[in-house]
């Protein structure tokens, strides 16, 4: 009868002097609503991390240090590693990134231009709020301004490259080295070279077929970048167990077991009576091994590349048949070891089937700088697989080249689904913005503003390439207008004579293409944002720091 009344939440926020929103959400949620608090806030967001990856544009872009929560040091121009990197907690800037992500899985190259982009857009957009339009309003000026601007895009198409390119690595090098000028300017020539060699090698005969899988990057320390080299199959940078270091003509099994003494499925206990009978169990033991071994090398086998561990006897009839063993614990590794060489993996010690065996004409051991490679070489065979061994005097620097020919390999991919290319240097950006700004003069309403203000976003690029090389931006910009005007439509910003000019430099259609829609789709999102609202983050106080510990 006189139970003590217990408050539920409802009679506490009825109770309570909370009022809107505060009134209706849990204790400790926050609200945000309106220009002001929410959309400005997340323009200034975006605004910030778009001027974080703007300097590290072009040819002349600066490199970011990051170092990362595990503390390990990251030193880049590459806009997807440095946003991924950064771990962004703001929602809107986090837009952003996963556009960058966006970008980088589908054309693996561009990422930069879709965050200063979509920072541009975004910063813009703030002027005309500013101005009392609507937010609506901006998202259809933009919406059509992108829809106009693809449109004109289509047309500004200079060059379209054969399908024979894809088999010419000399016209393939001269199309990719723009994209690693961007990243390694200075060495573009080489590893436009070292990439164009590779990816012609792993070419299928259907350039639409081809696998980025195929082309394997393979950092070895020492020596400098100009001694990255192609090797036509893998190189593998682990050795060999045992003595055997070279192989002619391979023939390959690949084993996904350990190879050792076979142990009994079924568990049973054996009882020895004499020390004879212990040898004799023993001996049988060791029969039983060198049977299947010998049996593996009658089929001809003489590399078997095992995914566990090799016992000792095993090893020691191994080298009695002259079989040579390679230990690779990776499984994407033994399936690629698979696909270079047409091996399929067992699962069972046993002879392999002549289906299971693969080929290679030439496996040996070499020592690069002080790491000892395995090198799976098809000599004049058809590979299906190029390696580029990347050298470098510290894993930082060769990181960095791993990125640059990571965006050249996928603008290579790119390339075969739309071999068109668009003026360089700015040059495209120019021609569009130009190609908005009239076709806003023609609209009514208040979109036309928007769609200006989207031409002029445009001209970040030519702006932030002449400002990374130290030029004065907007001279350089009146005079690409003014080159353009007169019909000179390649002109761009040329950082090798410090001015404008054709530098002959020509940039891939789908990777502008794809940044331009990702760019706009992120901006617009983040311009429909009118409130923000965030609960309170569960969990109680961080546990307290473990102190006291011993080295172990």
């Amino acid at each position: 009868k006189d139970r003590p009344k217990t408050s539920s939440p409802m009679d506490r926020s009825l109770t309570s002097a909370g009022f809107g929103t505060q009134g209706l959400l849990k204790e400790g949620a926050k609200s945000m609503s309106g220009l002001e608090e929410a959309t400005f806030k997340n323009i200034e967001a975006a605004k910030n991390l778009s001027t974080i990856v703007r300097t590290s544009l072009g040819p002349n872009g600066m490199n970011k240090m990051v170092i990362n929560h595990l503390e390990k040091l990251f030193i880049t121009n590459d806009s997807a590693t440095i946003v991924q990197e950064l771990e962004v907690q703001h929602p809107a800037a986090k837009m952003l990134v996963l556009a960058s992500k966006m970008q980088e899985a589908e054309t693996g190259d561009g990422t930069n231009l879709v965050v200063v982009l979509a920072g541009e857009l975004l910063l813009l957009a703030e002027d005309l709020l500013k101005n009392g339009l609507h937010c609506s309003e901006v998202i259809a000026g933009y919406t059509a301004a992108q829809a106009k601007c693809l449109e004109t895009l289509e047309k500004l198409s200079v060059v379209e490259h054969p399908i024979s390119i894809f088999h010419d690595k000399v016209a393939l090098a001269a199309a990719i080295k723009p994209v690693i000028a961007a990243k390694q300017y200075g060495n573009e020539d080489l590893f436009a070279a070292k990439i164009a060699e590779a990816c012609v090698l792993a070419m299928p005969k259907d350039p639409k077929n081809f696998n980025l899988d195929n082309v394997r990057v393979a950092k070895i320390p020492g020596n400098s970048i100009l001694g990255t080299t192609v090797v036509q199959g893998m190189c593998m940078t682990r050795g060999v167990i045992g003595q055997l270091h070279d192989v002619r003509d391979a023939k390959i099994a690949i084993y996904g077991i350990p190879l050792d003494s076979v142990t009994t499925e079924t568990k049973g206990t054996v009882l020895l009576k004499s020390a004879d009978e212990l040898k004799a169990y023993n001996n049988s033991e060791e029969e039983s091994l060198e049977r299947v071994i010998k049996s593996i090398a009658d089929t001809g086998v003489n590399l078997i590349i095992c995914g566990q561990a090799v016992g000792e006897l095993a090893l020691h009839f191994l080298e009695k048949y002259k079989i040579m063993v390679m230990r690779c614990p990776s499984k994407f590794e033994i399936r690629r070891i698979g696909r270079t060489t047409g091996a399929n993996a067992l699962v069972r010690l046993e002879p392999p089937g002549e289906s299971d065996l693969g080929h290679c004409a030439h496996v040996y051991v070499k020592e690069i700088g002080s790491t000892r490679c395995t090198i799976f070489d098809h000599e004049n065979d058809d590979s299906k697989v190029g390696t580029i061994v990347v050298r470098g005097s510290t894993t930082n620097i060769m990181d960095d080249v791993e990125r640059a020919i990571d965006d050249g390999i996928n603008v290579v991919k790119s390339m075969t689904k739309d071999a068109r290319f668009v003026p360089g240097a700015g040059a495209t950006e120019l021609l569009l913005a130009d190609a908005l700004t009239t076709f806003g003069e023609t609209q009514p309403g208040l979109d036309q503003y928007a769609i200006n203000k989207f031409g002029l976003a445009l001209e970040v690029v030519p702006r932030t390439l002449a400002e990374n090389a130290g030029l004065d931006a907007t001279n350089m910009i009146a005079e690409m207008y003014a080159a353009h005007k007169s019909g000179k439509t390649a002109i761009g910003i040329d950082v090798v004579n410090s001015g404008t000019g054709d530098a002959g430099i020509l940039d891939l259609l789908h990777t502008k293409k794809e940044a331009i829609k990702l760019a706009t789709d992120a901006a617009v999102t983040v311009l429909r944002v009118d409130q923000i609202i965030m609960s309170k983050p569960a969990g109680g106080p961080k546990a307290p720091a473990q102190e006291g510990m011993d080295d172990d």
